[in-house]
């Protein structure tokens, strides 16, 4: 049991320290997919082609760089919740930490694919942005009406991806309340359980009586029939 308890106590440490780790992270993370478009924008418009092509490919380099480490984080995070469930409850307290470390990495899930998804978003508007303007500044007919297809399926695809991201936020929520309904029946077992215990104390305290005053009863009538013995014992000796 102590070793369960120091076992937990360690995974628990590992998993704060990871944690606020992923809360830098993710803090830097949303500052580069906020600036990398807005990067991209000013080295487009200073006119200069080496800057609007290196520095926005820095950018999302550095972006999914980052975006790839803080995926492996949130994994070993989940791998570590995982360790602690499967060791022995210590008590409600135990319980509470590891569903407080369970709504903690959720949360760091959804504000990733918050921050990645607009990241995305940015990147895809600016390209169609810049493909429409080189498609009216060519006046060709076939090039514009090739951008215009081009933007529709990208705009098509976002939209199927958003889709898919509101599909994956609403089977969050659904598994989250199946674990707390889940969770709330287990708590009404445990407490009939405790109400059936403690209906059965009294029970068990008014058998108990009624023993000790059954041998009380005894003891007495034993008692009486050994005196009863010893004094015609004595009456038949003086006779």
């Amino acid at each position: 049991m102590q070793m369960a308890v120091s076992s937990y106590d360690v995974l628990r440490k590992q998993a704060r320290t990871l944690e606020n780790e992923i809360d830098l992270k993710l803090v830097a993370f949303s500052k580069i997919g906020a600036g990398s478009s807005i990067s991209s924008n000013n080295s487009s418009g200073s006119g200069g082609n080496s800057n609007s092509d290196t520095s926005p490919l820095l950018g999302e380099h550095v972006f999914d760089s980052l975006s790839a480490e803080i995926e492996q984080m949130l994994d070993k995070l989940s791998t570590l919740n995982e360790s602690m469930s499967e060791l022995p409850a210590t008590g409600s307290a135990a319980m509470h930490t590891l569903q407080r470390h369970r709504e903690i990495l959720q949360g760091y899930r959804q504000e990733f694919n918050k921050i990645y998804a607009n990241h995305t978003m940015r990147i895809e508007r600016e390209e169609l942005l810049r493909g429409s303007g080189l498609a009216t500044s060519s006046g060709s007919p076939s090039i514009s009406g090739l951008s215009r297809r081009e933007m529709y399926m990208k705009e098509s695809g976002h939209l199927h991806s958003a889709s898919n991201m509101v599909n994956d936020q609403i089977n969050i929520a659904i598994e989250t309340r199946e674990n707390l309904h889940a969770q709330r029946q287990a708590f009404k077992r445990l407490q009939t359980r405790f109400n059936d215990i403690s209906n059965r104390f009294p029970l068990i305290n008014s058998l108990i009586q009624r023993i000790n005053i059954k041998k009380r009863r005894d003891s007495l009538i034993l008692g009486a029939v050994i005196g009863f013995c010893v004094i015609l014992l004595l009456l038949y000796a003086f006779n």
